[in-house]
């Protein structure tokens, strides 16, 4: 299951992981939010133990969002060693996101 990180913890969680991480940035409101949720769910069971999924609510994180340039969401971020290493911005297939994260292993 996805872990929800916040303004407080997206360093800790993020950027101090030992672990490649993928962070979906979504907002209750978003359509495509809707379609991307499901498929960050399951890529957090596919890879668990090898990455950590996360998920940050834009409305109520918007430092972390504003730090990293949000304009458009559902936007993911991929990060590795506390680096930001990979991006996607809009819905994608299960099979785009897993090629990213196999990218980052």
């Amino acid at each position: 299951m996805a872990i929800e990180v916040n303004d407080t913890n997206f360093e800790e969680l993020v950027l101090q992981s030992d672990k490649p991480v993928l962070v979906d940035f979504w907002a209750e409101w978003c359509g495509p939010c809707r379609i991307v949720g499901p498929i960050v769910e399951e890529l957090s069971r596919d890879y668990e133990g090898k990455i950590v999924v996360t998920k940050l609510d834009v409305d109520s994180n918007p430092e972390t969002a504003m730090k990293f340039g949000i304009r458009n969401i559902p936007t993911i971020l991929f990060f590795k060693g506390g680096q930001l290493v990979d991006k996607h911005v809009g819905a994608a297939p299960k099979a785009t996101l897993s090629a990213k994260v196999n990218a980052i292993l």
